[in-house]
């Protein structure tokens, strides 16, 4: 399912930013909230720590707020706030596991070391189920890591998110060709190592879930005590069935079906206490 919102909902969200930029709380409220989600999505994907998502989406929040009054509607709202995350992203000084981050070929490598088919026995004890989410979110997303900043902007709002290519080209501010070349090239690493190495998108390939799960554990990737990603059991426990889904698909649309099957991420409550904060004492809007 599209995370891109539908036509009606963009126009309630136009006219909710009018009553806003005219001093509407209420409706200033409404519009944050409905573009913060997709932001922390979106700062998630491209930097793989939810810390460090939670960051760079405040951030964001913060110059979407202070320059609402700037904003002209000379695009859809929407596509503005995509713009004011992605320049805000591409900006960033390196984090932390952008610093770690390794090619394809490294990554490759790593992916065949430490498989393990011992049971899976962890302290403090946590369902299976949730240890597997965890290792294939963290795995998946560490993928995007191999693309480079621009490729993988690319990727997220094309193929994960699916905006439409005209509007990504937009929010990027490059033109729709670019974009379409930009994307064709990550989709094509992307799906290209999946089909290599990614026993969820090729059952004959060796690296499982499963077999990653107590190397992970004692490289301290994954910390059963702290999971970072997997949040749901009854959403990790349900993903075989959709695993068999995806298998079902033509090989060059399982890569971003897999992605989208991730759950919907959704930051800490400490952020949310933040976000009223920003609101109850919210910068000045820019002027209009």
């Amino acid at each position: 399912m599209s995370e891109h919102p539908r036509p009606e909902q963009e126009d309630s969200l136009e006219g909710l930013v009018v009553r806003a930029q005219a001093g509407d709380r209420p409706a200033l409220e409404a519009v944050i909230r409905a573009v913060q989600g997709n932001v922390y999505r979106l700062a998630l994907r491209f930097l793989w720590h939810p810390q460090d998502a939670e960051d760079a989406s405040q951030e964001i929040l913060v110059r979407i707020l202070t320059g609402l009054g700037s904003f002209r509607g000379e695009s859809r709202f929407r596509t503005w706030a995509y713009r004011v995350a992605c320049n805000t992203l591409l900006t960033l000084r390196k984090q932390r596991m952008e610093r770690q981050a390794l090619s394809f070929e490294q990554m490759g490598e790593d992916l065949t070391r430490g498989l393990s088919d011992a049971p899976l026995s962890v302290e403090p004890e946590v369902d299976h189920a949730l240890l597997l989410e965890e290792v294939k979110i963290g795995c998946t997303l560490a993928m995007l890591l191999c693309l480079d900043r621009e490729q993988r902007l690319a990727y997220i709002l094309g193929e994960i998110m699916e905006v439409d290519h005209q509007e990504a080209a937009a929010v990027l501010e490059i033109t729709p060709a670019a974009f379409r070349k930009r994307l064709s090239r990550a989709r094509a690493r992307i799906t290209s190592f999946m089909k290599s190495h990614c026993g969820l998108v090729n059952p004959g390939n060796a690296c499982r879930c499963r077999k990653r799960v107590m190397t992970a554990v004692a490289l301290g990737r994954v910390e059963p005590s702290r999971l970072l990603f997997a949040s749901s059991l009854a959403h990790a426990r349900a993903f075989p069935g959709v695993v068999g889904e995806i298998r079902r698909l033509e090989e060059a649309r399982r890569a971003a079906a897999l992605y989208r099957s991730h759950p919907a991420a959704q930051p800490a409550a400490s952020f949310n206490t933040w976000l009223r904060h920003l609101l109850d004492h919210r910068p000045e809007i820019g002027p209009g």
